[in-house]
């Protein structure tokens, strides 16, 4: 798969409000720009916001980084994705 790709071309230019955009490399930088993509994802945008993963990562790269991801992804997405993928349900939060 071709990872060159302009990443603001592709999500918003606020979820990488702390990068130069035009320094992220697709493959080398997965582990951010994955869960960030799907930061501030809800049920109305998810399939949008999943769609758009997709055509740059696998799902198993997608689950992988966001299971592994410090950023503060909702459990709601989490479910979600393990939906799409018909895998187990995984949480990144313990319910309190």
């Amino acid at each position: 798969m071709n990872k060159a790709i302009n990443i603001s071309s592709i999500f918003p230019k606020h979820l990488f409000w702390d990068v130069r955009l035009e320094q992220l490399d697709a493959d080398r930088d997965q582990r951010l720009i994955i869960p960030r993509a799907l930061y501030m994802t809800d049920e109305k945008s998810f399939n949008d916001d999943i769609a758009k993963l997709e055509t740059i990562y696998s799902s198993d790269e997608i689950v992988r980084n966001l299971k592994s991801t410090k950023e503060r992804i909702s459990n709601r997405v989490c479910e979600m994705v393990a939906h799409r993928y018909h895998i187990p349900v995984f949480h990144r939060y313990s319910p309190r």
